[in-house]
């Protein structure tokens, strides 16, 4: 695959990642539209690396809490916040990994129509700008319940299907629960850890089976680019939530789901 390819391609993982837009619609969308072969499960683990790195990264500090938490508890000293905290991302990541293996499952190639990823772009944006406005901002991530948990373990399944957007549902829930909007981005963050290990696990297995390779400087180029234009994608999310909605991100996937649905329908030729 040529560089500009892995690279535009990084690039795209990379910011839409964890923007509430959809990383696996966008990594469809692009080779559709340039009419370029599919970039292989090589460099979709690679640039899955790079992301991870990037939201570990930026929430270190919550990672080496948790990680310090559970230390302390091991040793007895009982379970504070951070430990509560990384059971609950544990409880919430196992309803994806249950959908995400029967998926693998019945449809081994996943979602790829572009009709699909315009109709989940626009009506999960219209979904989010619903629960942004009307919701009453109450709570923040020390707030959750193992309830809460659940609903927003059992909404990020629905990314499985490209255009919904994994951030963008569990920011959604999130927000429906009445949190501020930066705890769910934050939360929606930490949430995405275990998922993309264990759809990186998945898919190096899937690799490994197929006997795929990519060239090293290919994969080293793809994870370096992700990871980079992920941090900063996050640290500017979390800049703009901070005094600001989630309109932005609205108006764009209400604009790239009509754009997507007039080509599906014929009223626009690509």
């Amino acid at each position: 695959m040529p560089t500009l390819h892995i690279v535009i391609l990084a690039l795209v993982q990379g910011i839409t990642e964890f923007l509430p837009i959809s990383s696996s619609g966008h990594l469809v969308l692009v080779p559709w539209f340039a009419g370029w072969d599919d970039q292989g499960l090589a460099l979709d683990v690679a640039v899955h690396v790079g992301t991870l790195g990037a939201v570990m990264a930026y929430l270190w500090r919550d990672i080496a809490d948790m990680l310090n938490g559970l230390w302390r508890m091991l040793k007895g000293k009982g379970v504070n916040s951070s430990v509560r905290l990384a059971f609950f991302l544990v409880i919430g990541t196992l309803p994806v990994i249950g959908a995400g293996f029967a998926l693998n499952h019945y449809v081994p190639g996943g979602i790829r129509s572009v009709e699909i990823i315009g109709w989940t772009t626009l009506g999960f944006g219209v979904l989010l700008w619903l629960a942004d406005r009307f919701s009453v901002t109450l709570r923040q991530m020390d707030h959750l319940r193992l309830s809460d948990v659940l609903i927003i373990g059992v909404m990020q399944c629905i990314a499985l299907i490209p255009g919904t957007s994994r951030s963008g549902i569990t920011m959604t829930a999130g927000r429906i629960l009445g949190m501020e909007r930066p705890d769910c981005a934050r939360f929606s963050m930490l949430l995405s850890i275990p998922t993309i290990v264990g759809a990186g696990v998945l898919k190096g297995l899937e690799l490994y089976k197929a006997g795929d390779v990519v060239a090293m400087d290919a994969a080293l180029t793809g994870a370096g680019m992700a990871f980079v234009s992920a941090f900063i994608a996050i640290a500017l999310m979390m800049v703009w939530l901070k005094r600001a909605s989630f309109t932005p991100f609205v108006l764009y996937r209400i604009a790239l789901g009509g754009f997507l649905l007039a080509v599906t329908y014929g009223y626009v030729t690509v």
